[in-house]
């Protein structure tokens, strides 16, 4: 991993399966910086280890601090995750806008932190005092409540989308090549000759619109060179049966 990344930084937490589950979903993300403070039911804890499927290594090189202050003392700047309004003046993000934020600050050899509150009542004012800005999830106000590894995984998600080349929309062709277009304008003209023996492009006054709208639909099509093949055979299979009156 590398090395500008930010910590993840559980406070209290309570139960060794939401750790093992803040876990999974940091390495599902690449980030593999966590540290504890003052776990409930102490540590090392094995419901942690069953429930990070995988992302053991996390939790054997997680930093185990007494307090919040003590388990942020290198870092440069805080961010603090909570549902609710605490009544402290700080600039508030979404994780977006926070993960955006920390790209900028490591990019600058800055130390970032993120902070996560426990799951029963999240991080404390004393917590959040510590922290150079809020980041809030923008969730349904009539119920707010977020999983401690719901959480993580929101925040581990962002850093990821910001920082890994991902495309927006990309297409599987399961090993198939993509049709070359000769052979989309083959299909077309086969389809073309077909509809006009069958009397689809009627009325005439309306045939040419009608041939540019079905040309327009073939290309916007991601065809592969098998679905090309299967719409010729599905084709001339629909022209047998009618020449034989079935």
């Amino acid at each position: 991993m590398t090395a500008a990344q930010p910590v993840f930084v559980l406070v209290r937490p309570q139960m060794g399966e939401n750790i093992g589950a803040a876990a999974r979903a940091m390495w599902n993300f690449g980030l593999d910086r966590m540290r504890l403070v003052a776990p409930r039911d102490g540590w090392p804890n094995p419901r942690a280890v069953a429930l990070a499927s995988g992302a053991g290594r996390l939790l054997d090189n997680a930093g185990i601090h007494a307090t919040t202050a003590e388990a942020v003392a290198d870092c440069d700047y805080v961010f603090a995750t909570t549902a609710r309004p605490r009544g402290l003046t700080k600039p508030v993000v979404t994780p977006e806008q926070a993960m955006t934020e920390t790209r900028a600050l490591l990019a600058e050899g800055r130390r970032v932190a993120v902070l996560f509150g426990p799951e029963r009542a999240g991080l404390e004012n004393d917590d959040i005092a510590r922290a150079n800005a809020i980041v809030n999830v923008p969730v349904n106000p009539d119920f707010a409540s977020l999983n401690l590894g719901q959480c993580v995984l929101l925040s581990a998600y962002e850093w990821r989308r910001q920082t890994a080349d991902i495309l927006p929309e990309r297409l599987e062709l399961a090993g198939a090549d993509p049709a070359s277009q000769i052979e989309v304008e083959k299909l077309a003209e086969h389809y073309e000759e077909r509809l006009s023996e069958a009397g689809f492009f009627f009325p005439e006054t309306k045939a040419p619109g009608m041939k540019i709208a079905l040309r327009n639909m073939w290309s916007r099509m991601p065809l592969t060179r098998p679905d090309v093949q299967i719409l010729h055979g599905v084709l001339r299979q629909l022209t047998r049966a009618r020449s034989r009156g079935e």
